[in-house]
């Protein structure tokens, strides 16, 4: 019996070597070849017989352009995701950890539009028909127009589809899927690749919704090979720790809208609910009159959120002190303490620091660089910032204090929840209009007394020789 021929190919990127490798050639990814067995010349002929979509080629002014028609989903966070809604046609990848809640969600999506009057079709590798059936009956939907097929082949998926013809679709997982003709195991990297290539080719044929949900590796990328995201019209993240009730399901790539939207879920014993108001949702657990907490107003997409930023400075121990941060860039955490130790004076370098963003949530815009550091200068000096004050601003290196986008919008949610006072970039403030019962302060350096200026009870500032004090109203401090 002649040996069967193997080759290795990179999950990542595709490529194709003879032998294994600890790094890929091509996209340089570690520990990325996987085996795989090379096809035999008939089946590989017949592999390769699939047809095209046989269309003519038409000069771009004579094609109808017309717009997406935007279908709810049922599910409020999800629509705003998407853009507005499911579009027609979409081929969707949605990815998360193990027990994050993909299925569940997508389990009560094709409920809402079953309820619809639209035929839906639930595919699923992963359990049997019974099992979804319990978790129907446990999450309360129930969908006569609901069709579920637990099947692994693609090939029988695909002529069931065609039997059915489904207007919406979700297939559970796309790594359980797999064509029989094709000698390597489900999951592969010829297997995602082939199967994903089949459902979007009939997704774009017969205008059917497709959802793939994904599995992710240690890393929290989406396993199978890179391609894989390139294929598909949208890619979803769901984002959160098993120990918390809130889930985050973020756009990393949509066709169809901004990738900048972020949507909120709350997990529960009867499913996945949105969460509306997530500003106050975040802040009903802050402990008010505590030093290192402020407030931030951020910006997910079109939706402003306010979050607490908390802060920990102790006095350290260790030869080198401790840094730990969550929910934050590290990097970009050390460089601002770097820049409070050098243009406000603050001794950090004998403090552990801890940084947290409350509720799970996790943020890059450089607006927040202002309230960490009110955050830390609160715990360094044990001074609470006072509970109606929110803070926001980008800080360089030099200690400057840079405008943000978009204040206006922030300012009017900070007032929606009862904050009178906000601390932003003095170069907000010009041509802005006022904003009847909140109170802007702006500021052009941290090195100035800004929190003396608008909290009254905690200094950091410059005296004339340029060395900075912290004291405490009514205590004295030595100066640093």
């Amino acid at each position: 019996m002649a040996k069967k021929k193997t080759s290795f190919v990179c999950s990542a990127c595709g490529a194709e070597s003879p032998r294994w490798m600890g790094k890929c050639p091509e996209c340089g990814a570690w520990n990325t070849m996987e085996e795989t067995m090379v096809q035999d010349a008939p089946v590989q002929k017949e592999y390769k017989q699939r047809g095209g979509l046989g269309n003519d080629a038409v000069p771009l002014c004579d094609i109808e352009a017309g717009s997406h028609v935007y279908q709810p989903s049922g599910i409020e966070e999800l629509d705003r995701v998407l853009g507005g809604g499911i579009v027609e046609g979409a081929l969707m990848l949605v990815g998360g950890d193990p027990g994050i809640g993909k299925s569940t969600l997508l389990l009560q999506v094709c409920a809402h539009l079953a309820k619809e009057g639209k035929r839906v079709l639930y595919i699923s590798g992963e359990e049997s028909a019974r099992q979804i059936r319990l978790r129907a009956q446990r999450l309360g939907v129930e969908g006569s127009n609901m069709t579920v097929l637990t099947e692994t082949a693609m090939d029988a998926i695909e002529e069931k589809m065609k039997k059915i013809q489904p207007d919406y679709c979700v297939v559970d997982s796309i790594q359980t899927v797999y064509r029989p003709e094709m000698g390597s195991a489900p999951g592969s990297v010829s297997q995602v690749r082939e199967s994903a290539a089949i459902l979007m080719r009939y997704a774009k044929q017969e205008g059917c919704a497709i959802f793939l949900v994904g599995h992710v590796t240690k890393e929290g990328s989406l396993a199978g090979p890179r391609v894989l995201e390139h294929m598909v019209d949208v890619v979803l993240y769901f984002e959160g720790d098993h120990q918390h009730e809130y889930r985050l399901l973020r756009a990393v790539k949509n066709r169809f809208g901004s990738v900048n939207e972020l949507g909120i879920f709350e997990m529960t014993g009867t499913g996945m609910h949105a969460v509306k108001n997530a500003s106050e949702t975040l802040l009903s657990q802050r402990a008010k009159g505590a030093s290192g907490s402020c407030v931030f107003c951020g910006l997910e997409g079109t939706r402003p959120m306010l979050v607490d930023i908390q802060a920990l400075a102790t006095q350290s121990f260790y030869q080198v002190p401790r840094r730990t941060v969550d929910g934050m860039d590290s990097s970009r955490v050390m460089l601002l303490l770097a820049v409070m130790e050098k243009r406000a004076r603050l001794k950090m370098y004998n403090r552990d620091v801890f940084i947290n963003v409350a509720g799970g949530l996790s943020l890059n815009e450089p607006a927040a660089d202002l309230a960490l550091c009110m955050a830390a200068a609160s715990s360094y000096c044990d001074r609470p910032v006072p509970a109606e004050w929110a803070v926001m601003g980008e800080v360089g290196l030099a200690g400057e204090v840079r405008a943000i986008p978009q204040m206006e919008r922030r300012a009017m949610e900070c007032l929606r929840l009862g904050f009178t006072h906000i601390l932003c970039p003095r170069d907000n403030l010009k041509g802005m209009e006022k904003i009847e019962g909140v109170q802007l302060h702006g500021v052009d350096t941290v090195a100035q007394r800004i929190i003396d200026r608008s909290f009254g009870n905690l200094t950091v500032g410059n005296d004339h020789m340029g060395a900075a004090h912290c004291h405490l109203q009514g205590i004295g401090i030595d100066p640093l």
